[in-house]
């Protein structure tokens, strides 16, 4: 019997937005699964059994409770110690599996068949079984309804009262889509639940007045808060002028949501409290947990386990609070002194430091908020569950995020991308890396090593995300974002009364890659307000002009006050995107904002950003129209691919991994062919030699003319080290060249190093390119493409993106390296047909997309030429754990 995989517990949230946790069953479960059963209705008993049955006979209690993760696998679900659902398979034979299900009657309705079955699903499929059976009774609906919405293809037999169903179990594309938008709909209704509570229940307030539970009763109570706000104080009769109760035992119904500022050490205890008292979300404001240590570090994962297991989101710890402007809510359950007005723009914060900075700048430059979290050391909460909330939020128009790491890099990547189809996504990432984290901020190291940085930033261009360097950045950029429609194209007019600004805004402008071909109308210093305004109408006017900036420097002639309100005027009716340089006027101001009608019939504000500087002016546009051309692009369609099998690839390293020991485990060149065939891709023969009468036998056998390749790495395609020779067309060629490098390798070779030379039937010429690709700890399956060469190695000349890729992805990869015109003609050299490199990149993608036990799949190089793309090398590292942090099964990180 295989030893407990303890790699399949997981924290799950449910439809509602609770949480549960996941995991095997054990023979110790005995107890709790029997008094599970007795509470289960008669109804719901025959539904499971097929006949009556009020207690587990104990044969059949040992034998549901003890199995071997194998052959016979079983999931619990828990809230507290309570078991609220039971799925199971038993293998019926090599590939078939039968599957049960049985949910308590009260948490009925919350999504557990499901989760069950993705989590069943992703067990049998390690333990090679690729279908499920089942067997229900026609009236239980809503079984047959978890296997019809799951996404697979079901068949169903009716016969003898049973309804028979059948189904494969391998992934499909609607599947995927299926558990994305379920995790999506839950982890939304998990996040609204904290950001619109009810009633709110403060534990830890003081009565000092600089104290932070006294702080957060002052902020809560100034701010207005709509709901039920209850303070809990064992002595104090009132803190900050409210009335206290004793005890959670003193509220008359549970609270939404708990704020706690009690020391570290207690927040544990003060959870569990909450969670026997009905509570549904808490937020953690103490410090004293990871960020301090091994010692914090346990405290804080017992903390957020009693709360996930107690069917509670967490916030924090150390976070620094959460607030939510809407007017119906009135929610500040923060330690900020700022509350910024209402807004349509959302904040997210690692940092608390960070936080107060950010609400602050918000405040300074009249930018209004929708909601802001604060995640403190994100050992629950995380933006990527935030994102999940303001994808669908009609409060907000636009994201804000400070991340100090990145938990999660894949599933951003895959919910900012989504996001980001509908409104605009801002980061500022302080360590693109993760190997500078702050305290108690926890992720996987990335494996790309010094390309980590780039390849994340690729990964936000991807995902459509906005980077920005800086917090000031950040809100230069929102400000448009928020205020201003959205670019039609890059086509930019100027308008303003200095030669000098005009200048640079072009200069600018162009370096940012705006068209500027509209010349800049510079007015003279001293210009009136009614010719300023007639150039601006005129800009306004123009069909050649998409977007326009405004400066204005305050001379002898019109005010910055009648400027402004000519150019919010005018620009509340247009169309353009426009943005201003006003030395007197920064940030989203009632100087230029006017109100025109808006769909309802009534009035809506529109205002100008203003910029002290030209600089910010133009870098705010630039990436608006970035975003905005991004997200007019057609972004492709994940492709049928033809000859894919991925139970054949699946066996391949299976079969690998089980017969290598611990560690790396390097493909031999049959395993690697069988492998890369699964999904329809082969490599030009290759027979690796140790003598120069195998290297002449093999050539015969090849075909020349033939090219020979030290295999040690040192001189593998190092043709300036003479580790390869090309266009061999004789036996006399080939044993004068094969025995240089066998000089060569005998200088170079390593003690127990391999010393063979592979010889290979010589490729058409034409372009050599190398694609890489493997499961990256921290950012998932990532692939990568550049053109072969030191050159390309020294300078980083290299694209990143993160499987699986659409058909869209692959020609931009092509493309977007700065290389890219060697394959398209450059200096008379001959055109490449770039199809069959796309197809590659394609089916590679999708190899480790499926295959996450992939660490590094190789193809150096792959030769592009004018009809087709022949692979000459490729080589495959696989790794024994291979525990994908963003898997197709749902789970909390």
């Amino acid at each position: 019997m295989k030893s407990y995989p303890a790699q399949w517990e997981a924290d799950v949230v449910l439809r509602d937005g609770g949480t549960a946790h996941l995991r095997p069953i054990v023979p110790e479960d005995a107890d709790a699964l029997q008094r599970f059963h007795k509470a289960q209705s008669p109804e719901s008993v025959y539904l499971r059994f097929f006949a009556p049955m009020p207690e587990l006979p104990p044969r059949e209690l040992q034998r549901f409770v003890t199995v071997d993760y194998s052959d016979r696998v079983a999931f619990i679900l828990l809230v507290g110690e309570e078991i609220i659902g039971v799925g199971r398979y038993d293998r019926l034979d090599a590939v078939s599996a039968e599957v049960a299900f049985n949910i308590a009657d009260a948490h009925q309705g919350r999504g557990i068949g499901s989760i069950l079955l993705e989590h069943l699903a992703a067990a049998a499929l390690e333990n090679g079984i690729t279908v499920f059976t089942a067997e229900v009774l026609p009236q239980n609906r809503s079984m047959l309804q978890v296997f019809a919405a799951a996404g697979y293809a079901v068949s169903r037999e009716f016969d003898d009262g049973v309804v028979a169903v059948r189904f494969e179990i391998d992934p499909t594309d609607k599947s995927m889509q299926v558990t994305a938008a379920r995790e999506h709909r839950a982890e939304s209704l998990s996040v609204r639940q904290i950001l619109h509570p009810r009633s709110v229940v403060v534990i830890g307030a003081s009565r000092k007045r600089h104290s932070t539970g006294n702080l957060l009763v002052r902020n809560l109570s100034s701010a207005g808060f709509t709901g039920t706000l209850t303070i809990v104080h064992p002595e104090a009769d009132s803190i900050a002028g409210l009335p206290t109760v004793r005890s959670l035992e003193e509220l008359t119904e549970p609270a939404d949501l708990a704020v706690i500022a009690v020391p570290a050490e207690a927040v544990s205890g003060v959870v569990r409290d909450c969670a026997a008292h009905g509570v549904r979300a808490v937020v953690v404001v103490s410090s004293g947990f990871a960020e301090t240590g091994e010692e914090g570090r346990e405290l804080q994962r017992e903390v957020v386990a009693t709360a996930r297991m107690h069917g509670m989101r967490l916030v924090g710890p150390n976070s620094f609070g959460i607030a939510n402007t809407a007017a119906d809510v009135a929610l500040n359950a923060s330690l900020s002194p700022f509350f910024p007005e209402a807004g349509t723009l959302g904040l997210f914060s690692q940092s608390g430091a960070l936080g107060t900075a950010l609400l602050a700048r918000a405040t300074q430059l009249g930018l209004g908020i929708s909601t802001f979290v604060s995640a403190g050391n994100r050992a629950d909460l995380s933006g990527n569950d935030v994102l999940q909330y303001w994808e669908e939020d009609p409060a907000t128009s636009a994201v804000g995020l400070y991340l100090e790491s990145i938990g999660n890099p894949r599933k951003f990547s895959r919910i900012a991308r989504r996001v980001s189809r509908v409104k605009p996504v801002v980061v500022v990432k302080s360590d693109l890396t993760g190997q500078e984290l702050p305290p108690g901020h926890q992720v996987r190291l990335s494996g790309l090593e010094e390309r980590a940085s780039s390849a994340l930033d690729e990964i936000f261009t991807q995902a459509g995300v906005i980077r920005a360097d800086s917090t000031r950045q950040l809100f230069d950029v929102a400000q448009v974002l928020t205020s201003q429609p959205l670019p039609a194209g890059r086509r930019l007019g100027i308008v303003g009364n200095s030669a000098a600004v005009a200048t640079l805004l072009a200069q600018g402008a162009r370096a940012e890659g705006l068209d500027v071909s509209v010349p800049p109308v510079s007015l003279h210093p001293e210009v009136q307000a009614d010719e300023f305004a007639q150039a601006l109408a005129e800009m306004f006017d123009r069909d050649d002009v998409d977007s326009v900036i405004v400066s204005f420097t305050p001379s002898a002639g019109a005010s910055e006050s009648e400027i402004a309100a000519a150019l919010s005027e005018l620009a509340a009716t247009s169309e353009k995107t426009t943005v201003a340089c006003f030395s007197g006027v920064q940030g989203v101001r009632e100087e230029l904002t006017a109100f025109v009608a808006d769909a309802e019939g009534g009035r809506a504000s529109r205002s100008v950003p203003s910029y002290f500087g030209p600089e910010e002016a133009v870098w705010s546009l630039a990436r608006t129209v970035d975003y905005a051309m991004w997200r007019a692009e057609d972004h492709g369609r994940y492709p049928e691919l033809e000859g894919i099998d991925r139970r054949r690839a699946r066996t391949v390293v299976a079969e690998a991994l089980e017969a290598a020991d611990d560690g790396p485990v390097l493909l031999g060149p049959a395993e690697t062919r069988e492998l890369i065939s699964a999904y329809g891709l082969s490599a030009l023969p290759l027979v690796t030699t140790a003598t120069v009468d195998e290297a002449l036998e093999a050539a015969d056998r090849l075909g020349y003319p033939v090219a020979i390749k030290a295999v040690n790495k040192r001189l593998r395609h190092r043709m300036e080290l003479g580790g390869v020779r090309l266009n061999i067309e004789t036996p006399e060629e080939l044993r004068d060249d094969y025995q240089q490098v066998q000089e060569l390798v005998g200088e170079y070779a390593e003690p127990g190093g391999p010393r063979g030379i592979d010889v290979q039937q010589m490729a058409p010429p034409g372009i050599p390119c190398v694609i890489r690709a493997g499961e990256d700890p921290l950012l998932g399956p990532i692939v990568s493409f550049s053109l072969a060469g030191d050159t390309t190695e020294l300078v980083g000349d290299i694209a990143h993106r993160v499987a699986p890729l659409t058909d869209v992805d692959a020609a931009s990869m092509i493309r977007s390296v700065k290389s890219a015109p060697r394959l398209f003609g450059y200096k008379g050299l001959p055109v490449a047909n770039v199809a069959p490199l796309e197809d590659l990149l394609l089916r590679v993608s999708a190899l480790v997309d499926d295959v996450p036990s992939i660490a590094d799949l190789e193809i150096h190089p792959v030769v592009a030429t004018p009809a087709d793309a022949h692979l000459l090398s490729v080589r495959v590292v696989l790794r024994q754990s291979h525990d994908r942090i963003d898997s197709g099964r749902r789970r909390l990180a």
